[in-house]
Order: structure tokens, then C-alpha cells, then sequence
């Protein structure tokens, strides 16, 4: 029979085991990918055992004279053998590079429409979809680029909406959601068609899905979301819409394309990302903090601030364990990714990186390497 002091201590034991396991570090490496906008760089971060440090830099842009191409979106394939950067500005137009992965060079390039932003790439690595944001064109309707990344050449231009931001492709690789800052709208496109199947009023009071593109001529006075993210949920059902503007988060329904919920979120609630065991993190651009939300719920398990101001750019690791977040800082300031434990809901890393850090994904994990002596 096991004695009352032993018992005591195995039941301690249980209770803690699960606290300790959630503050535990890390046991591999992880490797992100992010652009700095300001210094025409892609920046390498691995974070693991030994913290965080830039493994590499690689550079990047296509204007010559020393003049900034101010690199902003960043996506790889689904085999990590390529990534594709776009490249904002350019004489007149934006450009997307393609990298070879083992050695970062460049093997394909194409002009796209005007400031190229945020790119995702279709489950089967064919196409990659780039939302031509127009940051400093007329305030006209813009469109989505659809490249084939083999041959690296732009098979469509979709027109869509005004200032289009966060291209997200849903799981199946069926559709593309974009969200239009200066329109209120998410826009939906059908990836086998090449062509807009729905679009979605995100106003308070005036929530409602539509079939077909938007209307071009569609007034901009009254935008009150200001929506610059839209995220998919991990099985396809939800988009999530980030309301920069109102700090809060529009959930819409994929299947009847209709409103779910609105979450209150932060100040300049940004760009948005989802792990595959329910939660949801934003960053909040005005409010120089991250946000991570239990997806079911909707309520917000944490408030985390950073480093430095202007959180942008998020992604999470396929073990859902960390958030890498991308923080622009300002004036002079280094740019920062900032790690978070997704378990221990606090920060557990950081490392500087050039000026305005905005867009980073996810490249690998690899066993640890421990330190040379």
C-alpha cells in the first residue's frame, strides 16, 4: 500500500508535470524567413536552444543606384525548396523574385501591378497569388496577381478592389481571400476559375455577402474597418478579417457567407495567423503589442507587448508551439522578430534584423546543433 507522503508527492508531481512541459524551451531548431523593408534584405532568424540569432542575409530588391526596392511580402513553396519575395516598388511597377532555397539565388523574376504585398502559394506549389496593394497610386480599384511559379510569369491579373491586402489561400487550395482597406470588403476568388466568386460588406450594421466581384466605382468615404488581413481557419470554414480601423476581428462563414461574430481585439489589429490546435494571433500595429485568442471562444487568452513599435508580420510553427512576430520599430531603429511561446502565452526571444521588418514565414525545423567551443 503506498504510503500518504508518497502519494502526496506523485499527485504534486502530476499537477506540475504539464506547467513544467508548457515552460520548457525548445528541444530543435526553428528557422523563419522575414523581408526588411527598409534595407532590401531577407533575413534568416533560427531560434532554439541557444536562443535567437540572424543565421543569414541574404540581399534583395531590383533598382539600381543604391535606391530602395522595399521588399514586403514573402512565401515559401510547399516543398521549402523555393521562396518567392515581392518587391514593392519599381519603375513603374512592383517585381516578384524567385529564390533557390540552397544557395538564395535568384532563378526567376516577373513584373507584376503596383506595391506587390503580401503572396501565398497554392497547396500543389503551382500558382502563387500576390495582392497588388497600390500604396501610392491613385485610390482605384487594384487587382490580384496569379503567377505560375514554374515558368515564373503572371498567368492572370484579377481586378478586385481598392488597396488590396493579406493574400490567404483556404486549405483545400480552392480558394484566395484578400481584404480591401479602403473598400470594406473581403474578396474571395475561385483559384480553378481565376476569377472573383464572392465578396463580402465588413461595416458594422451592414454585414453582407454578395456573389461576383464588387463594384468598381464602390465609394470609399465611409470605411469604417479598414480591413488589411484575412485569414483562413485551419479547415477551411472560417475567414478571419482583421478591422484595423475598428480593433476588432470579423469571423465570416465560407459555407453560407454570412457574418459569424465580431472579437474585440487590439489598437490597429494588423496582420492575423491560426494554429492548427485553436488559437488565433494578431498583431496590433498601433497598439505595439500581440494578441493571442482562443479560436473557439473568442476570448483573448493574452496581451503581449514588443520590443518595439509597429508589430507587422506573424507566423506560427507547424508544431504550433511559437508565434514569430515581425516588428518594423521605427526612424533608425533595427527591425526585431520577437518569439512567443504559444503555450507559456509570454516572449522568449528576441533578435534584432534590418530596418522595418514586415513580412516572414516559416522555412524548418532541424535537430538542435549545439555551440562550437
Amino acid at each position: 500500500m503506498m504510503s500518504g507522503k508518497r502519494s502526496a508527492l506523485i499527485f504534486a508531481w502530476l499537477l506540475l508535470a504539464p506547467c513544467l512541459a508548457q515552460t520548457s524551451g525548445p528541444d530543435k531548431d526553428y528557422f523563419v524567413a522575414l523581408v526588411c523593408e527598409g534595407a532590401d534584405k531577407v533575413a534568416i532568424v533560427k531560434f532554439g536552444p541557444d536562443g535567437a540569432k540572424v543565421d543569414h542575409l541574404v540581399n534583395t530588391g531590383v533598382l539600381p543606384g543604391g535606391d530602395i526596392s522595399g521588399p514586403h511580402g514573402i512565401v515559401f513553396s510547399p516543398d521549402r525548396q523555393f521562396y518567392y519575395v515581392t518587391i514593392a516598388h519599381g519603375r513603374p511597377y512592383g517585381q516578384m523574385l524567385k529564390y533557390r532555397v540552397k544557395d538564395d539565388a535568384v532563378v526567376g523574376q516577373v513584373g507584376l501591378g503596383f506595391f506587390p504585398a503580401t503572396a501565398d502559394v497554392t497547396p500543389d506549389g503551382n500558382f502563387v497569388y500576390t495582392v497588388n496593394f497600390n500604396l501610392h497610386g491613385d485610390m482605384v480599384p487594384s487587382s490580384v496577381s496569379v503567377v505560375a511559379s514554374d515558368e515564373i510569369h503572371e498567368a492572370k491579373r484579377i481586378p478586385t478592389c481598392v488597396m488590396p491586402h493579406g493574400s490567404r489561400i483556404n486549405p483545400q487550395g480552392t480558394k484566395q481571400y484578400s481584404a480591401c482597406m479602403m473598400n470594406d470588403l473581403l474578396v474571395e476568388i475561385d483559384t480553378q476559375k481565376f476569377e472573383v466568386s464572392r465578396h463580402f460588406m465588413l461595416a458594422k450594421g451592414k454585414e453582407a455577402g454578395m456573389a461576383g466581384p464588387p463594384p468598381q466605382t464602390h465609394p470609399m468615404s465611409a470605411v469604417t474597418c479598414s480591413p488589411t488581413w484575412a485569414q483562413t481557419s485551419t479547415d477551411g470554414k472560417s475567414v478571419f478579417v482583421a478591422c484595423n480601423k475598428s480593433d476588432e476581428i470579423v469571423e465570416v462563414s465560407t459555407d453560407s457567407w454570412t457574418l459569424k461574430r465580431r472579437i474585440p481585439a487590439g489598437s490597429g489589429i494588423y496582420n492575423l495567423a491560426v494554429s492548427k490546435d485553436g488559437k488565433l494571433v494578431g498583431t496590433n500595429k498601433r497598439g505595439q503589442s500581440v494578441s493571442i485568442f482562443d479560436v473557439e471562444s473568442g476570448r483573448e487568452l493574452a496581451r503581449i507587448t514588443t520590443k518595439r513599435k509597429i508589430p507587422d508580420g506573424v507566423v506560427i510553427s507547424p508544431d504550433n508551439r511559437y508565434a514569430f512576430v515581425a516588428v518594423e520599430g521605427i526612424g533608425s531603429e533595427p527591425g526585431t522578430v520577437e518569439v512567443i511561446d504559444l503555450q507559456a502565452l509570454k516572449t522568449v526571444a528576441t533578435v534584432d534584423v534590418p530596418q522595418q521588418a514586415v513580412g516572414i514565414d516559416f522555412w524548418k525545423t532541424e535537430a538542435h546543433s549545439p555551440k562550437a567551443n
